[in-house]
């Protein structure tokens, strides 16, 4: 490979060719051979050409499958479940993150436990319809030897049965017809506290986008915290319809836009649930109060839908969003840079950091972890935030899946991938079509953003309201506001957007009666 001659190019290239040997082959002498088997009651459920993930971990608070400090990936070839199939870590064909990391003389107890990842309609590993074993532990050995049993089955999710929770479920016509099969599109939805003494009255409604990967079933943790639900169902609490959307994608979250390889998602969304949704708690569009709220990538999502459907939504209150400019994607330039593990002087990309600016983690090991969890190993199917990403805003390959923007072993940017990414571009979208969406948008946009944010997003923030500043007919009166310190989502909270949502409400309704 040939790369142009930069500051620090040779570093570059060293490091690149360092990184391709590293991230396949463990940099210590462990010999591991797992041997795992499906238990006879659940193979019927077992699919073929899935992901099998072994993980392991010296904590004892927690299953190994919720965190662990060594994971060791493979996709088995032809395994239908009926025999066992045995996970070498001396294989090739493995991919393990951890293990460098080990201690010169490893000690103490370890505890294994391996997931397969099935479902093909969900990216992730700990979802509904993914297999996963029970725990063995045993004191360390660079030779281990185990048989794991696949015995349960992740079951589907349920929503909290109360009288102001409602669930909706519908069958899209048009991501079915995308892609050849059923898909199903969810949300929950928490009526306020007035909603039952007034029938006849219609509320304002706002929805909220998840965080990456986020679930409808996020309504199950604000019922089930006392200090929101002592809040919530007082008569001064905010009069707002509340809905939870869900962000399942086959890549990861869909981002609830329309994108090559996920299918018309904000069409679908826009014209067959959101209407739905609004016919059972009888909303009245006419009314002009239907709002979006979320943090992180739910940030991005909800300041996404306001700019790409601006008379459909009346206003966006949008924390710590996912870069919206893609100049600056955490510290890359997709359009410029020639790889996103390495910056332009020939060091470690760093992917995240504490809000004292202290690097904790890599570009490179970050997507090393995404090319582990993913059964074409590479981060395109990981379920992760770059497969996600990946999936959403490039376009679809010639084998059907996602194209790749970058390398997942070099982290060498495709420039032409990137170009097309243009289009979800949040701040270039807005300077292409200022004319017309400026004055769509007008008094609809509030971004809140922690300047330490610990995914570098802030970058992307700081650049977008520069030109939010320097615009003209209109200008936008768009508020951004940056609190120093302050890290990743670090102000979000429902009962703050549901407050702020609120205080708008009532202006508007003051500004209608006079």
């Amino acid at each position: 490979m040939k790369f142009p001659l930069r500051p620090g190019s040779i570093v570059f290239v060293w490091a690149t060719l360092f990184m391709v040997t590293s991230e396949v082959i463990a940099q210590v002498p462990i010999s591991w051979k797992i041997r795992v088997s499906v238990a006879p009651e659940i193979r019927p459920a077992f699919l073929k050409g899935g992901r099998l993930l072994l993980h392991v971990t010296k904590q004892n608070e927690r299953e190994p499958r919720n965190r662990s400090e060594i994971t060791v990936g493979i996709t088995p070839q032809q395994w239908d479940g009926s025999g066992s199939f045995v996970i070498n870590t001396k294989d090739k064909n493995v991919r393990s993150i951890g293990l460098d990391k080990l201690p010169k003389k490893p000690s103490g107890t370890y505890s294994f436990q391996v997931v397969y990842k099935q479902n093909p309609d969900d990216g992730q590993e700990n979802v509904p319809g993914n297999l996963y074993s029970t725990i063995d532990s045993m004191p360390f050995s660079a030779k281990a030897n185990l048989n794991l049993t696949l015995k349960t089955q992740i079951p589907l999710a349920t929503i909290v049965q109360h009288k102001f929770v409602k669930s909706v479920e519908i069958k899209s016509e048009l991501l079915s017809a995308f892609s050849g099969k059923p898909r199903m599109l969810k949300a929950a939805i928490l009526l306020p506290s007035g909603y039952f003494d007034n029938p006849d009255k219609t509320y304002p409604i706002c929805y909220r986008a998840a965080g990456l990967n986020g679930r409808y079933t996020a309504v199950n943790g604000l019922m089930n915290n006392k200090e929101f639900t002592d809040w919530w169902f007082t008569k001064t609490a905010p009069q707002i319809i509340y809905v939870f959307l869900d962000s399942q994608g086959p890549y990861g979250d869909t981002y609830q836009v329309d994108s090559e390889n996920n299918g018309p998602c904000g069409k679908a969304l826009t014209e067959e649930l959101i209407p739905e949704i609004e016919r059972q708690v009888r909303y009245k569009p006419d009314s002009k109060l239907r709002f979006l709220t979320g943090n992180s990538t739910g940030g991005w999502v909800s300041l996404g839908l306001q700019i790409f459907y601006p008379d459909f939504f009346d206003g966006t209150w949008s924390y710590s969003p996912d870069p919206v400019d893609f100049e600056h994607y955490g510290l890359i330039n997709i359009y410029e840079d020639e790889s996103i593990f390495y910056n332009r002087y020939g060091y470690l990309q760093p992917g995240r950091r504490t809000i004292y600016g202290e690097p904790t983690f890599s570009m490179k090991d970050w997507i090393a972890g995404e090319n582990l969890n993913s059964r074409t190993g590479t981060y395109l199917i990981s379920g992760g935030q770059f497969g996600a990403y990946n999936a959403v805003f490039g376009p679809k390959a010639s084998d059907g899946l996602p194209s790749l923007m970058f390398d997942p072993l070099t982290g060498k940017i495709d420039h032409n991938i990137a170009k097309q990414w243009e289009k979800y571009d949040l701040k270039k979208v807005l300077a292409k079509n200022w004319t017309t969406l400026g004055p769509k948008l007008q008094g609809k946009i509030w971004v809140w953003m922690g300047d330490m944010d610990g995914l570098y997003s802030n970058v992307a923030t700081r650049f977008l309201q520069k030109f939010l500043e320097k615009t003209e007919n209109p200008k936008s009166d768009a508020k951004l506001s940056f609190t120093a310190m302050a890290g990743h989502g670090q102000e979000w909270s429902d009962k703050a957007a549901l407050t702020l949502i609120a205080e708008r409400v009532a202006k508007k309704q003051t500004a209608a009666r006079e």
